[in-house]
C-alpha cells in the first residue's frame, strides 16, 4: 500500500478534511498522525517531555499567513515540532516528516487550535540521522504557509 502525504491527502480529499477540522471539540483537541508517524524515538511525545523539554530552537524565519504566525523548532537531541499562533478557528499545526531525507513525506502529525485559545503545536517529529520534516498552517484543508524542509 502507498503511503500518502498529508498534502496529497488535504488536495484529495478537502471536503473530508474541512469538515474533520470543523468538528466541534468537547475538551482538548486531539492530535491526528499518518503515514510511518511513531516509527522513530520521541515521536507521539510533546516536546515538553522530559529530556526534550528547554533543547528547542526556532530554525528559520516565521512564516505568516492571513496574520497567523507558524515556526518550526528543532532540537539536536530530539527532533523538530510546528508551532502555529494567533491562530483563527479550523487551523492546524502539522509535520511532515519524510525518513529517506528526500524531502518527500512518509510520516506526519498535526494538532487543531483547542477552543478558546489561539495557537497549537504538534507533537515531536524526529528528523534526526538523515531524516527531514517541515512544518505547515493548514485551514479548513488548505495549506495557507510552510517552512522549508531541515
Amino acid at each position: 500500500m502507498r503511503r500518502r502525504s498529508l498534502r496529497t491527502l488535504l488536495i484529495s480529499g478537502g471536503a473530508a478534511a474541512a469538515l474533520a477540522l470543523t468538528t466541534p471539540f468537547t475538551a482538548q483537541a486531539a492530535p491526528h498522525s499518518g503515514g510511518n508517524y511513531g516509527a522513530f524515538a520521541h515521536e507521539g511525545q510533546y516536546p515538553t517531555v522530559s529530556g526534550c523539554s528547554g533543547t528547542f530552537r526556532q530554525v528559520g524565519a516565521t512564516q505568516y499567513a492571513e496574520g497567523m504566525a507558524l515556526k518550526y523548532f528543532y532540537s539536536d537531541s530530539c527532533g523538530s515540532f510546528a508551532r502555529i499562533e494567533n491562530s483563527r478557528d479550523n487551523c492546524a499545526a502539522v509535520l511532515e516528516r519524510a525518513n529517506s531525507g528526500a524531502a518527500r513525506p512518509d510520516g506526519w502529525v498535526s494538532e487543531t487550535v483547542d477552543a478558546g485559545i489561539d495557537y497549537a503545536y504538534t507533537k515531536i517529529g524526529n528528523n534526526l540521522d538523515g531524516r527531514v520534516s517541515h512544518a505547515l498552517l493548514t485551514c479548513d484543508g488548505h495549506v495557507l504557509a510552510e517552512t522549508g524542509w531541515h
